[in-house]
């Protein structure tokens, strides 16, 4: 069994509480000693219990399936003999309510755009590298939501 840790740290600071305005602002602590602000989103609870410029729950969730998904893609594609010089995911993640009326992030589409040294994958090998990533990539087997991938092209945007 593998355990990963983290530290979750928020505190009241004197406000109220009870009337629901306080600041959402907390911070995240990995075992590598990184901090990362994190807050509500602001579309969840309005600014100035918001933090913007702070990473959210779902943000962070979209953005580990997205790392989740590349990190096995690079080693599948560097195991098959591709070289990637680079890979660009602007990740979109839509959230919607349940049959229970609660919302969750229902979709996620990762649009990775890969820039590749040499002789690149034809376009089925590249899917097929896709749905190997997706199938071994360990948050996207922890969850219900629904992931698309949708690769954007073969080059990176240069502008």
């Amino acid at each position: 069994m593998i355990e990963i840790n983290t530290t979750i740290t928020w505190q009241r600071n004197n406000e109220k509480f009870i009337d629901g305005r306080y600041s959402r602002a907390h911070t995240w602590n990995f075992d590598g000693g990184f901090t990362v602000p994190a807050s509500s989103s602001p579309h969840v609870v309005p600014i100035p219990y918001s933090v913007e410029s702070a990473v959210d729950p779902e943000e962070a969730f979209v953005a580990s399936l997205s790392s989740c998904h590349m990190l096995w893609f690079l080693s599948i594609a560097a195991k098959r003999g591709f070289v990637l010089d680079s890979y660009h995911d602007s990740a979109v993640g839509e959230m919607s309510k349940n049959e229970d009326g609660k919302l969750f992030v229902s979709v996620v589409r990762l649009r990775p755009c890969i820039g590749w040294n040499g002789d690149a994958p034809d376009g089925s090998q590249i899917l097929a590298m896709h749905e190997e990533a997706h199938a071994s990539c360990f948050i996207a087997n922890s969850v219900l939501t629904t992931i698309y991938i949708d690769p954007t092209s073969d080059r990176p945007d240069t502008d």
